[in-house]
């Protein structure tokens, strides 16, 4: 497995388990428990997203790196 390969099944991992920590706390009956399972849930999604932005993976509204500099009308 390539490291391309390792940080895109790392990244969806996160963002499986950002999805399950939502749904559980949505679930929730318990108000505190239901506001630590979105903490965690924040929490995961923001170290998911400096990771991805870390490893130079596409992530929306960033450039995709085809575009050149001088492409960009000034």
């Amino acid at each position: 497995m390539s490291v391309a390969d390792e940080s895109g099944s790392r990244a969806q991992q996160m963002q499986d388990k950002v999805r399950e920590l939502s749904e559980r706390a949505e679930r929730s009956s318990d108000p505190q428990e239901r506001k630590k399972l979105q903490d965690k849930a924040r929490h995961l999604q923001e170290k998911s997203m400096q990771q991805g932005e870390g490893t130079g993976q596409d992530m929306p509204g960033r450039r995709g790196g085809r575009e050149r500099d001088d492409d960009i009308p000034m």
